[in-house]
């Protein structure tokens, strides 16, 4: 990535790595909290994880995030963006799902098979400290490759997705040409009735 930034934007970089740093080599709830504003928020946007504040961020990391991390996690920067307070990180996300995640998979048993999923964090911060994350990723692709979600008959794919980022050459289009038989194709997949409910309303 590119490393060259003014004075103000590493300012808030070095907040932001000093995070990271609490959170995944530390492993310290109270000294990740602690980087954070007393009015901050965390959005994981996909399952709609996190907390608001100081007290629920600490319960959050203490319980459910920092314990809940596979010990294997790697995260593969791919791009980053810094301006108008903000730190907007773009990476590869990978772990061995041998560990029940509450954060990211709340409920699902240890599979022991291994992710890799693009992810995108949006950091916003204020006179030196995090106010709000806004983590994204793509559910599917993660349901795919932990073998809960078929894809044969749904436009979704499994580690591929993050195999592309990291090399923009990898073939485009092979959903397309999965479902794609002569100019008349059919779709393959199609979303069933919505039910009725117990009025007789749709």
């Amino acid at each position: 990535m590119d490393s060259t930034y003014t004075d103000d934007e590493q300012r808030l970089i070095d907040v932001w790595e000093d995070h990271l740093r609490c959170e995944f080599a530390d492993r310290d709830a109270a000294a990740t909290v602690a980087t954070m504003s007393d009015d901050n928020y965390v959005n994981h946007v996909p399952v709609m994880t996190g907390g608001c504040g100081r007290d629920e961020m600490l319960a959050f990391y203490g319980r459910h995030f920092i314990p809940k991390m596979p010990a294997d996690t790697k995260l593969s920067p791919v791009c980053r963006t810094v301006g108008q307070g903000r730190v907007i990180d773009e990476m590869v996300f990978g772990f061995t799902h041998d560990i029940v995640m509450d954060w990211m998979l709340p409920g699902v048993a240890p599979t022991g098979r291994r992710v890799e999923v693009p992810l995108v964090v949006v950091v916003q911060l204020r006179a030196g400290q995090i106010v709000c994350e806004r983590i994204y990723w793509d559910q599917a692709s993660v349901l795919v490759q932990l073998g809960l979600l078929d894809p044969l008959h749904l436009p979704v794919a499994g580690a591929e997705t993050a195999w592309k980022v990291l090399d923009p050459g990898r073939p485009s289009n092979d959903l397309i040409r999965r479902t794609t038989v002569g100019s008349d194709a059919q779709p393959a997949y199609k979303a069933p009735h919505r039910m009725r409910d117990k009025a007789g309303r749709r």
